[in-house]
């Protein structure tokens, strides 16, 4: 038998962070073109806090450009509203949170987690059963870990880890990095604010993700097939 390396890691994806939503109708008219311009495999919806009935039908009109776009659509906290508006899942923060939804939201739904502070809380959130963990996102006092902080513990994840881990990036240099460190998706929101307009940003970031990947896997096996 052969020593066979083992297969080359999946290219990663984007996750795309909306900025909080108060009306959803400039969002339902501009995702389809961005979703469609890029590999973005999920969408993370933040909701202005309000009721929960206008929550709930802020989401039903998220989910449906989402969804026809093959992307998945999951709600920043709020899990209880997760099934009456459509979505496909939560991303909770901390494990306090993840151990009170998971019942409610598996396994039909996406529980995904973040407000991981060590590396046992990581490795706590992967036995509760999370779908993903994330890495680097600002508390709530805006303050977040060095990007090679960051770059390190998705290395360490993807190194030992079954459960996708996503990056937090900030910047199309920290998208890049977390790709090359091994993040199976790259969380931005970076791009809503680009100059040059979200689709711009978007393409560009999704195509340093895959360069990353590619780079980071040719010197891993430089005597493998030579990639594009």
């Amino acid at each position: 038998m052969s020593n066979k390396p083992p297969p080359p890691r999946p290219a990663p994806r984007l996750y795309l962070a909306t900025p909080v939503v108060d009306d959803p109708a400039a969002l339902v008219a501009e995702l389809p073109g961005l979703l469609a311009s890029a590999d973005v495999a999920a969408v993370l919806l933040r909701l202005q806090e309000t009721d929960q009935r206008t929550m709930i039908s802020r989401v039903k009109a998220l989910a449906p450009p989402v969804q026809k776009a093959g992307a998945a659509l999951l709600v920043d906290g709020h899990p209880d509203i997760v099934a009456r508006g459509g979505a496909d899942g939560a991303h909770l923060t901390g494990l306090a949170a993840l151990e009170e939804a998971a019942p409610s939201l598996k396994p039909d739904r996406i529980a995904g987690v973040g407000g991981l502070a060590t590396r046992h809380d990581s490795m706590s959130a992967g036995e509760m059963g999370a779908d993903y963990v994330l890495f680097g996102e600002p508390d709530e006092n805006g303050q977040r870990p060095s990007s090679q902080a960051i770059a390190e513990r998705l290395d360490w994840w993807a190194e030992l880890f079954e459960p996708p881990c996503v990056g937090f990036a900030v910047s199309l240099e920290e998208a890049y990095d977390f790709a090359a460190s091994g993040a199976d998706f790259v969380l931005v929101d970076f791009i809503w604010t680009d100059p040059r307009g979200p689709k711009a940003a978007l393409i560009e970031v999704d195509a340093a993700i895959k360069k990353a990947h590619a780079t980071a896997t040719a010197s891993q096996n430089p005597a493998g097939q030579e990639h594009g």
